[in-house]
């Protein structure tokens, strides 16, 4: 359950009415999904979330678009973020990630838990060639 209330009128608002332009022109489709909808509770805090998202995962930066879905999904497993798993899921296999690319993923995802974990609860001192302050210096 949701635990803001969800207004089918909140393009009322010229703000949230701009972003949510914005965001159809940007991907060819009428379609608002639900975490803008959601967050246009809030003009601020869309434009600014939207803003975030927009220059980093739907511009072109360094990082190529597929990539840049797949770590976004990576760090939604990690995080235990159902929403984000599934649409970065779509959009990571709209932009070409094939099936045995998701295996892969998955798989790095689960080794990289476990040795998180296990790193975690042993607490090893990370090795100076690691620390840019102990290699530096």
């Amino acid at each position: 359950m949701a635990t803001i209330e969800l207004n089918a009128d909140r393009e009322e608002d010229p703000r949230v009415k701009a972003v949510f332009d914005e965001i159809r022109q940007m991907r060819g489709t009428d379609y608002i999904n639900n975490l803008w909808r959601y967050l246009a509770f809030d003009a601020d805090l869309l434009e600014n979330v939207w803003r975030d998202v927009r220059d980093l995962m739907a511009t072109e930066t360094l990082i190529d678009f597929k990539t840049k879905e797949m770590v976004y999904l990576a760090v939604s497993i990690a995080n235990a973020c159902q929403y984000c798993v599934h649409s970065h899921t779509a959009a990571a296999k709209a932009r070409g990630m094939s099936d045995a690319e998701h295996a892969e993923l998955l798989r790095i995802v689960m080794t990289a838990g476990r040795t998180n974990h296990l790193l975690n609860g042993m607490q090893v001192p990370v090795d100076a060639v690691f620390d840019t302050d102990q290699a530096a210096g």
